[in-house]
């Protein structure tokens, strides 16, 4: 269940590894930062309070370094213009990878273009390469052009929703070229809480077929159910958006969008919980835990891993 026949690959972004064997390396956290209705910021014209979001960058690299879970962020802008305002801002501020999150193509490719010129790409993730995309190949001659070695690609298909047509989604897009970056992480596309599954089983398939690192945006499931604060009250909210997201980190995920960089507290510790259970199922599978110092097991629980390893696993 926790071990792929088919070799995993290991993606490098900036200085965080991504993917590998269930266990091998803990999930990648990526946070959404200017997003709509994101308190700090005042206009879209690249007007936001700058000291409440270096808090918050800073309280992400604090969970990140405590935990071992490697981080970075997203940053969401309308235009190229509002873009390059929060690049400079982050790359003053912190030395974690980052992402650019535009909807319009052409609006990503211009603040992608920026980045090429700032040469910072070793630590930049495209984000991303997707079913919806009118010219696949022109896209990834562009990046290829700049320089980009980190893409995400989107894997859903509308007419079949089915963790199936996610891989089909995938198979048609690296077909048409994009195969050729050094990483690429595989987005399943989360639509809604029940869908996550779907995505979670269309992580294994990809894994199981591709070996590629895969994830998905589970806060699109917990954030996007409006509802659960009607029934649940807030603290109801936040407990299901940290069990949800917790869970999803362990069924055959590398990485994942947790959503707003505001909830990371809830976040990394779920994660980081849901970890360290995984690492246990993993070793009673395998009799391993893998030497990786920055496992959330080893960073908490050294002394039982001492013990359970000398104990050997369960026949």
């Amino acid at each position: 269940m926790f071990r792929f026949n088919k070799e995993q690959k290991v993606c490098s972004i900036g200085n965080i590894k991504v993917g590998g064997q269930p266990g091998e390396n803990p999930p990648f956290l990526i946070a959404s930062m200017f997003h709509n209705k994101d308190r700090i910021l005042t206009d879209r014209k690249g007007d936001f309070d700058r000291q409440k979001a270096k808090e918050l960058i800073k309280k992400q690299e604090e969970l990140s370094r405590s935990t071992g879970i490697p981080a970075m962020v997203a940053m969401v802008a309308n235009t190229p213009e509002e873009a390059k305002v929060y690049i400079d801002f982050y790359l003053e501020t912190t030395d974690m990878p980052f992402g650019i999150d535009m909807w319009v193509a052409e609006k990503r490719a211009k603040a992608t273009e920026y980045i090429a010129q700032l040469g910072v790409q070793d630590k930049f993730l495209y984000n991303s390469i997707t079913p919806w995309d009118k010219d696949i190949k022109g896209q990834v001659n562009k990046l290829k052009d700049l320089g980009i070695r980190h893409v995400v690609i989107q894997a859903f298909d509308d007419k079949d929703q089915t963790p199936m047509g996610r891989v089909r989604s995938l198979e048609h897009i690296l077909s048409q070229g994009a195969d050729v970056f050094d990483t690429i992480i595989v987005d399943t596309s989360v639509m809604n809480l029940p869908s996550t599954s779907f995505s979670l089983i269309a992580n294994r398939l990809i894994k199981e077929k591709f070996g590629l690192p895969c994830g998905g945006a589970y806060s699109n499931g917990t954030h996007m159910w409006k509802d659960s604060k009607t029934f649940w009250g807030i603290e109801g909210f936040k407990t299901m958006d940290a069990v949800a997201q917790g869970m999803s980190s362990v069924l055959w995920s590398d990485f994942n969008f947790y959503g707003p960089i505001v909830t990371a507290p809830r976040i990394f510790p779920a994660v980081a919980t849901a970890h360290i259970l995984l690492s246990t199922l993993v070793f009673d599978e395998t009799g391993n835990i893998p030497e990786n110092g920055n496992l959330p097991i080893r960073k908490y629980f050294s002394d039982f891993i001492e013990k359970v390893v000398t104990g050997g696993a369960r026949k």
